[in-house]
C-alpha cells in the first residue's frame, strides 16, 4: 500500500479517471538513445495526429499555465487548477497527442517513444504530486515489446493501468493482442483505450462506411468503435482466457452499452455454437469486465432518461467519473452529471475507480 493511502481512504470523494497531461519531444529526449535523439532533431516526433480538427481547438486556452506552455504541461499548475479546485483525491493521467504512436509504421520508433514517455511520466508527473496516477503507454502494434514494457513499468505501483490507442487495423479481441492482456492481468492492471486515433496512420477508415467529412461527424460516431471493441473482446473469449482482466473504455460515451448487451445476448441464444468458449451471456462478461467513464456524457432533453440508462448498464458497478481536463469539452464535476444520490453517486464519483485502480486501501 502506498504512503498515506490508509489515512486517506475514508476521505475519498472524487477520482478523475481521465486527465490529459502533456509530454512531448524535449521531455522525452533524455530517456532516448543517441540514435533516437538524432531522429527527433532531424524529423520531429513523427506521431500520427488527429485526422479531424476541432474548429475551437482541442485544448482549453484558459487551462494554459501562467508561465507559458501547453495546457496540461505543468504538473504543479494542473494540481492547483484542477485537483485542488474540485477536491479531486486522485487523477489518472492519460497523456495528450501521444497515442498515435501505435499507428506509426516504424514499430521500433514507436517503442522508443513509449518507453521514454513512461520514464518521463514517472519523473515529471508522479514525483510532482502524490495524487497523480500514471498509465503505462504501449505501442499496441508490437504486443511482445509491449508486454515487456508493462512488466518493467508495473514495478512502480503509481502506474495503475495500461493505455493504448482505440484506433487500430485489427479488432482488440484477436489473439495478436493477448500477450498484452496476459501481462496486464498478471500484474493486476486494467487495460484502457482512448479515442482520437480513429482514421489516423495505418488504422483505416474511422467508420465501416468510410470517412466522415468533418470533426462533428467523426466525434458523433466514435462509440461505434467502442462497440466493435467490446463485441470483439467478448466474442473472441478474452475474458474466459483472462478471467481477472478489466478493460476500460475511456471517453467513448455510455448510452450505447445497454443496446449492445441486448443485441449480443439475443444473438448468443441462436449463435452460441460459433463461440463455444463462452460460458455465460455476453452481457454478464460486459458487466463484470468492462468499465466506462462519464465524459462525454450523453445529454437527453429529459435528464431522467440517462438515469434509466445508468440502471440498464449497472452504472453503480461499471461507470467512473472523468473530466477530460483540459480538453474543450471538459466536464466540471459539480455540473456535468444528472442528479445522483446515495450509493450510485459514491460509486460513480470514486468507489468504482478506487476499486479498479486499488486506491484508498481497505476502506473501499
Amino acid at each position: 500500500m502506498l504512503k498515506n493511502e490508509t489515512e486517506n481512504a475514508l476521505a475519498l470523494r472524487l477520482i478523475d479517471a481521465d486527465i490529459h497531461n502533456w509530454l512531448h519531444g524535449p521531455d522525452l529526449m533524455p530517456f532516448m538513445s543517441a540514435y533516437w535523439r538524432e531522429w527527433v532533431k532531424n524529423r520531429g516526433m513523427g506521431i500520427p495526429g488527429g485526422a479531424y480538427a476541432s474548429p475551437i481547438d482541442v485544448l482549453r486556452s484558459d487551462a494554459a499555465p501562467p508561465g507559458g506552455g501547453m495546457p496540461g504541461s505543468d504538473p504543479k499548475y494542473l494540481a492547483v487548477d484542477h485537483l485542488d479546485k474540485y477536491g479531486i483525491n486522485y487523477g489518472i493521467l492519460t497523456g495528450s497527442g501521444i497515442l498515435g504512436l501505435s499507428l506509426q509504421p516504424d514499430v521500433d520508433w514507436a517503442n522508443a517513444v513509449a518507453g521514454a514517455y513512461n520514464q518521463a511520466v514517472a519523473i515529471k508527473w508522479l514525483d510532482a504530486d502524490p495524487r497523480f496516477r500514471g498509465s503505462i503507454l504501449i505501442n499496441h502494434s508490437d504486443p511482445i515489446w509491449s508486454a515487456g514494457e508493462i512488466e518493467r513499468v508495473a514495478k512502480d505501483k503509481r502506474f495503475v493501468q495500461v493505455l493504448m490507442a482505440s484506433g487500430s487495423n485489427r479488432l482488440f479481441g484477436q489473439r495478436f493482442y493477448h500477450p498484452i492482456y496476459e501481462t496486464a492481468e498478471r500484474n493486476g492492471l486494467p487495460v484502457a483505450i482512448h479515442p482520437g486515433t480513429e482514421g489516423v496512420g495505418n488504422s483505416g477508415a474511422p467508420t465501416p462506411a468510410g470517412y466522415p467529412s468533418r470533426y462533428m461527424e467523426w466525434h458523433n460516431i466514435l462509440p461505434i468503435n467502442y462497440m466493435a471493441t467490446v463485441n470483439s473482446l467478448v466474442c473472441e473469449g478474452v475474458f474466459e482466457k483472462f478471467p481477472h482482466l478489466k478493460f476500460v473504455a475511456l471517453e467513448g460515451g455510455v448510452a450505447w452499452m445497454p443496446h449492445l448487451m441486448w443485441r449480443m445476448d439475443k444473438n448468443y441464444k441462436a449463435l452460441r455454437d460459433t463461440v463455444p468458449w463462452l460460458k455465460k451471456l455476453p452481457s454478464e462478461y460486459i458487466r463484470q469486465h468492462i468499465r466506462l467513464t462519464t465524459q462525454p456524457i450523453e445529454e437527453p432533453q429529459n435528464p431522467q432518461h440517462i438515469l434509466q440508462i445508468f440502471e440498464m448498464m449497472d452504472a453503480q458497478n461499471t461507470l467512473m467519473f472523468s473530466s477530460d481536463y483540459p480538453h474543450w469539452d471538459f466536464d466540471n464535476p459539480k455540473m456535468a452529471l444528472p442528479p445522483l444520490k446515495g450509493e450510485l453517486k459514491e460509486h460513480i464519483l470514486w468507489k468504482n475507480a478506487a476499486q479498479l485502480y486499488r486506491l484508498g486501501g481497505d476502506a473501499i
